[in-house]
């Protein structure tokens, strides 16, 4: 049996139309673009266009996309860039979000003088920001800055964005989304979600690693975390990685054009593996809240999640227990933890995130093939007693 791929919220493959529309830049195409001659220029024309490609995927100016290296770079360019234009206050961010947005908030907490003080928004046991909560901290501690997630890159659970901003606009305080998961998969607009600043990034919608953007409101006030040449409208210096920056406008256009068909085509494989699964027992964490199509984040009761996820590697399925970015540091999800599930229970967690190319025989395949390692796991789990 051919490997199979369950792992699309960590990266997708390259879509061969992206590559196509790279492969130029790397030889024939190779100018600087900040260079003033034609090969100069034509990279510079190819930035455009994908900046042109990349605004239109969330209904922005192009002046309004900052290439970055990454969506990690983008997130603590927003929450760096942000604070340091600010004078310090309260910083809230979800209790789900990813570490490229916790770790900088709580980086800024620690500075011994002037520091920001970093708050948690809760959120309720489907995942989801309990918006009475949020209403009531930043009554009583004003925000200077928000950051809420649009969709959990674990949990597939999405996020009331627009109302959070609301209250963060309230006390004139900035707001940014991580659309991350979201882009492709579901309606992603700038001016609906009502941030000031948002996160994209290419490889999750079948483009290159190594391009992303911060689409900002024309009015927030950033400072850049590399200086240098005055790249990007002085806010991310450094020359132009063309062939991704390229790719990345290509697969914005693509996931565009194909989201409603992508989602359909998902949401009933996501549909069929969910049956089977709780019909193993599984529990399905964010069940019950709206979630992006192709994630299924689950659990089956005394089977742990690191030793599923190998037995099914063996077995040629490639799936996740949690995120990708923390699996160097295993333990409990702390996405699990701030939806209070038990412990016991969150160490035995498996997301399977599917993607375009995945079928109806592979979610059956998976699930004959789940059923019997659980059955072997439990065989030896009771013979060592």
């Amino acid at each position: 049996m051919e490997p199979v791929y369950f792992d699309h919220n960590a990266t997708t493959p390259v879509d061969d139309a992206v590559l196509e529309a790279m492969l130029p830049y790397f030889q024939q195409e190779f100018g600087n673009a900040s260079s003033r001659h034609g090969y100069g220029l034509s990279a510079r024309r190819a930035i455009d266009k994908a900046r042109k490609q990349v605004a239109d995927a969330v209904g922005v100016q192009p002046v309004q996309v900052i290439f970055t290296s990454g969506g990690s770079e983008a997130n603590n360019l927003f929450i760096r860039g942000a604070t340091d234009s600010l004078k310090p206050g309260n910083l809230y961010i979800s209790a789900i979000e990813h570490p490229c947005v916790l770790k900088p908030a709580q980086a800024l907490s620690r500075r011994s003088c002037d520091a920001w003080a970093m708050h948690q928004l809760a959120v309720n046991a489907s995942g989801q920001v309990d918006l009475e909560a949020a209403g009531d901290a930043m009554q009583n501690h004003k925000p200077g800055l928000v950051a809420v997630m649009l969709a959990n890159n674990e949990t597939g659970v999405i996020q009331d964005v627009a109302s959070v901003a609301e209250l963060a606009r309230s006390h004139g305080a900035y707001i940014h989304t991580d659309a991350i998961q979201g882009l492709g998969k579901i309606p992603v607009d700038f001016s609906e979600l009502k941030v000031h600043a948002m996160t994209l990034s290419a490889h999750k919608i079948y483009g290159p690693k190594g391009a992303a953007a911060l689409i900002v409101d024309k009015r927030l006030l950033l400072k850049p975390l590399i200086y240098g040449g005055g790249h990007e409208n002085g806010l991310r210096s450094g020359t132009e990685n063309v062939p991704a920056i390229v790719g990345f406008g290509v697969a914005c256009e693509l996931a565009q054009a194909r989201m409603a068909e992508t989602a359909q085509h998902v949401s009933l494989l996501r549909n069929q593996l969910e049956k089977g699964l709780i019909g193993m027992g599984a529990v399905i964490f964010g069940s019950a809240a709206a979630r992006i199509p192709n994630t299924c984040y689950f659990a089956l009761p005394n089977i742990e999640g690191d030793t599923l996820v190998v037995k099914l590697d063996k077995a040629g399925f490639a799936v996740a227990a949690g995120a990708a970015c923390s699996s160097v540091n295993p333990g409990q999800s702390h996405v699990l933890n701030a939806m209070q599930v038990d412990p016991m229970l969150a160490r035995c967690a498996v997301r399977v995130s599917l993607g375009r190319s995945n079928t109806l025989e592979q979610i059956d395949d998976f699930l004959r093939t789940t059923q019997r390692i659980v059955a072997e796991l439990k065989q030896t789990s009771s013979l060592s007693f």
